[in-house]
């Protein structure tokens, strides 16, 4: 995958995955409809427009945790481009309201984790989580979060343990796979990694920092090897669109 380092914690490694459930309700189509205008204005790097049809989808519904964290993520990009302290409280108020509507939205738990990492709170962040995971003890996804905290901090033992019982949790969690993937890649165990990120694409093929990897991986297989761009009888990923959840 590709980083992009930050005081410790890197805010590709949470992704910015703007725009998540779509609802069919009357109001909730047209907070939908906004969330995906805003999305792509967001990646056009149109962030005052963005904000727009943001706050244009909370007008519509109030309750949708996906326009409050669509929101807060782009007042955290905005306030990290421009070190601005004061949409960086915006955001992380965003982040606590989307999570009052749904303490589960796992793309906000780890905007909020890397908010606070970033504000020199790692302490909150790590307690934030490892509350997440007491309340929420067969949610997968939350031990993945903890995991991948830990590993930003240097704590691999631990984040492999997290990332072992979120799998045994369910089998088919991707970002687990990819977690553990990024895991092995740094400690240079590189057929591990790449059956890790193979295994993450299988599941989920609008990854494109996955396809990156796994690319990445299976050329320097070919090289090593000579195995013709494929690395254990399975071929290079190609590059999907991202994985956007409106």
């Amino acid at each position: 995958m590709t980083y992009t380092p930050s005081p410790r914690f890197s805010p590709v490694w949470w992704c910015l995955l703007l725009g998540c459930v779509a609802t069919f309700s009357g109001c909730g189509m047209v907070a939908n409809g906004r969330n995906v205008d805003g999305v792509r204005y967001f990646q056009q790097g149109q962030y005052n427009v963005a904000v727009q049809r943001f706050q244009s989808a909370l007008a519509a519904d109030r309750t949708n945790a996906d326009a409050y964290y669509n929101l807060a993520a782009t007042y955290h990009r905005v306030g990290v481009q421009n070190k601005d302290s004061a949409s960086l409280a915006s955001a992380e108020s965003l982040y606590r309201q989307a999570l009052d509507i749904n303490p589960n939205h796992v793309d906000c738990r780890r905007g909020m984790a890397v908010l606070l990492t970033e504000t020199n709170r790692t302490d909150e962040a790590f307690g934030m989580l490892r509350q997440w995971v007491a309340t929420n003890p067969t949610l997968a996804d939350a031990r993945v979060e903890l995991a991948r905290l830990h590993e930003e901090y240097g704590d691999r033992k631990t984040a492999e343990t997290q990332l072992a019982e979120s799998l045994q949790m369910n089998p088919n969690n991707w970002r687990a796979h990819a977690a553990l993937g990024r895991i092995r890649e740094q400690s240079g165990d590189y057929a591990q990694a790449l059956a890790n990120y193979q295994r993450a694409y299988q599941i989920n093929q609008f990854q494109p920092q996955l396809a990156e990897r796994i690319n990445s991986l299976s050329r320097q297989a070919s090289n090593v090897y000579g195995t013709g761009g494929t690395y254990g009888g399975t071929t290079t990923a190609t590059n999907p669109r991202p994985d956007m959840r409106y």
